[in-house]
């Protein structure tokens, strides 16, 4: 075990509704180990009877013309390069359908989407490039069914399988594969495409803000890789984007089963773990200082993006009055409470009358985007990453 935190919330970013709740959310252990022989990444303290992924598990990131430039341009390839044109098209963890809704109207395509969380009448959050409304599916063209995908539906064929940051969610990972593996049996020309966190980074950013309790498997190129070639699929491509934040795979069932490593890669890996168990509790302690000296002085300091990041980094320091709120552009995060410490969830606008001194970004990859609203509001604070 190389990474431990107790009594962190089991969700980040549920809607709750009153800072009571907030502050006595359910919690449970984190204790990150690492495989030595494929590299892989887990909580061995996780418990999932502890996860409910209802319709209060709010999770777009929609609304981001950041991340919807990058949703946009990452479905134009996929039905590009795979000719997803009047295909049927599966997710798996479809969230509120926007990228299945995506895929669907690029193409013309048949859509199946899968999640407990879904909330019907959703689907019609549209994701938007430079404030142009992108196009939508036609009334019946996807179908969404709010449940978790399992062996019940193995019946549902598909020639795109699409599974976007959801396999970390998953415990047993390689029955997970194996299950839709077979799924696909017979349809040598379907496609997968997976989308996790790449655990390199966290590792080799110190990123304790990146481990939260949903996320009990943690996956590197290599060890994603293994796990798809161990399970009977062919890896097609392997990229990482995102500001180096999501590792991608897409893969072809394939008749063998084929198992790569361990190899250097493995020790390397070892290496960057070692590290990190190094270097983050100094990570922490810099962190802490910095908002210790800003409120002994009096300044005002807000957290920007009320997700996962979020949670982990409110939680893992130790904060509370030296954070006044946390800002979202998420409509429908404001007025709710931040899991764990129980901090206000704002909208941007609020920050006009309050006029924040410092502004803490969750995630480096929307720095821009969040200093151009906050100067259209007429603010201009200093502006952290993490």
């Amino acid at each position: 075990m190389f990474y431990q935190q107790d009594q962190v919330p089991v969700h980040s970013v549920v809607l709750l509704r009153t800072r009571e709740a907030a502050v006595s959310y359910p919690r449970g252990d984190l204790q990150l180990a690492f495989c030595g022989a494929c590299g892989f990444v887990s909580n061995v303290a996780y418990d999932p009877s502890l996860q409910d992924y209802s319709s209060d598990y709010e999770a777009s990131q929609a609304f981001s013309p950041t991340f919807g430039a990058f949703a946009v341009n990452l479905a134009r390839r996929l039905v590009a390069d795979y000719d997803l044109h009047r295909k049927t098209i599966i997710e798996i963890g479809c969230g509120q359908g926007e990228f299945l809704n995506l895929l669907c109207a690029l193409g013309d395509n048949r859509g199946i989407g899968f999640d407990p969380a879904y909330v019907e009448g959703r689907e019609d959050l549209a994701l938007s490039v430079g404030g142009a409304a992108l196009p939508q599916p036609r009334p019946g063209q996807v179908e969404f069914i709010p449940d978790y995908y399992s062996e019940q539906y193995a019946d549902r064929h598909a020639d795109l399988v699409v599974c976007r940051m959801t396999l970390e969610h998953i415990q047993q990972t390689g029955d997970f594969v194996r299950m839709v593996r077979r799924s696909l049996e017979g349809q040598p020309d379907a496609v997968v495409f997976f989308q996790v966190p790449d655990v390199t980074r966290v590792l080799r950013d110190h990123a304790f803000w990146d481990i939260y309790y949903e996320h009990c498997s943690y996956l590197s190129p290599q060890s994603l890789a293994r796990l798809f070639q161990w399970h009977g699929f062919q890896v097609l491509n392997l990229s990482t984007e995102y500001d180096g934040q999501y590792l991608m795979i897409e893969a072809r069932p394939d008749g063998a089963h084929g198992f790569v490593g361990p190899d250097d890669d493995v020790r390397d890996l070892a290496a960057e773990v070692r590290g990190f168990a190094r270097e983050y509790p100094g990570a922490v302690e810099r962190w802490r200082a910095e908002f210790a000296e800003a409120h002994a002085a009096g300044r005002r300091t807000v957290i920007w993006g009320a997700g996962s990041k979020g949670v982990a980094f409110l939680t893992t320091l130790g904060l509370n009055d030296e954070v006044g709120y946390a800002v979202d552009i998420n409509p429908n995060k404001r007025g709710t409470f931040m899991a764990g410490t129980g901090h206000e969830i704002v909208s941007p606008e609020f920050l006009r009358e309050y006029r924040p001194d410092t502004v803490v970004v969750m995630n480096p990859v929307y720095r821009d985007e969040i200093a151009g609203s906050l100067a259209a509001l007429g603010l201009s604070p200093r502006l952290l990453t993490v």
